[in-house]
């Protein structure tokens, strides 16, 4: 597992966001503060305070580096 901190000040960065990570077939979870959310969701990510950078737990034995390089435009 790989932690991240990105950042989703928008609502189109959200929507590109799920599209993005739903192409793999790993779990994803948003961590803010004692929240942790499926970050597929995106019911999920509106219920987060997206005002500050929140981390990204990628749970995935292979493929880091195809997913940190597709996350590139949200990593903080």
């Amino acid at each position: 597992m790989k932690t991240v901190q990105i950042s989703l000040n928008s609502i189109d960065k959200v929507k590109s966001f799920v599209n993005t990570i739903t192409q793999f077939e790993y779990d994803f979870d948003l961590i803010s503060g004692r929240y942790v959310i499926d970050a597929k969701s995106i019911m999920g990510i509106f219920s987060l305070d997206l005002s500050k950078p929140i981390d990204l737990a990628i749970h995935a034995e292979a493929n880091e580096d195809e997913i940190l390089e597709a996350l590139k435009p949200y990593l903080v």
